[in-house]
């Protein structure tokens, strides 16, 4: 691929993001391990011509899915937000149901549709994937996708996931997507799930629902 002055492309193809496989791993150590994701370095060399290799310390994540839920007629949808509390940050975000990939084997849509019942005691027959995401692509290799679920129903009382810790006794809203929309760029609402999650839902409802991607579809991760 050519590359002028200045170091931009010249070819016309679609932009995209490319795994990058070449960049060899001389040394992996794990200098901590975590209950949900661990601490590794890698010594690693950046240019294949340069013999000295550099370390990149980062967090090793298995990943997780986040489910944009919505119900409501043409032009009044309403998103369904769950309040938390995130001790990192001390503080109270509202969020959309999201959780980890920590589940051996287990299909992505299952896995969203597992946190959409556990935490909001939904159940959805429509799934489309929103947006895929790194959420912080120089300190950490989680990848994380978010969905869209539709033609919701509740989960019947006896079938309801019992709650514990940080999940148990969550708030919930179901709040029109303008006003998410609105409470995203005011600087209220801080979760990157959720303020991906609401502006790509508003960005594909502008467009007849047409940018949406089949559950499946491909994720680079």
């Amino acid at each position: 691929m050519s590359r002028p002055e200045g170091g931009t492309t010249s070819d016309d193809a679609a932009l995209a993001d490319v795994k990058d496989e070449g960049r060899e791993v001389v040394e992996r150590t794990r200098l901590h391990e975590g209950k949900v994701f661990d601490l590794v370095a890698d010594r690693v060399r950046l240019d294949p011509d340069d013999g000295d290799p550099v370390v990149r310390e980062y967090l090793d994540h298995p990943g997780a899915v986040a489910v944009v839920a919505l119900r409501g007629e043409p032009g009044e949808e309403e998103v369904l937000l769950i309040q938390q509390y995130r001790h990192p940050v001390g503080a109270l975000l509202w969020e959309i149901p999201a959780g980890l990939l920590d589940v051996e084997g287990e299909d992505y849509v299952t896995a969203a549709a597992r946190e959409l019942h556990e935490e909001a005691d939904l159940r959805a027959e429509r799934w489309d994937v929103l947006v895929d995401y790194f959420t912080s692509p120089g300190g950490s290799d989680e990848s994380l996708r978010v969905y869209l679920a539709r033609d919701l129903t509740e989960v019947h009382e006896d079938d309801r996931h019992e709650r514990e810790d940080e999940e148990r006794d969550m708030p919930t809203r179901w709040l029109p997507l303008d006003e998410a929309v609105a409470a995203v760029h005011a600087g209220r609402v801080h979760n990157p799930s959720a303020v991906v999650g609401i502006l790509a839902t508003a960005s594909a409802r502008a467009q007849g629902w047409a940018p949406l991607r089949p559950a499946g579809a491909t994720w680079m991760r």
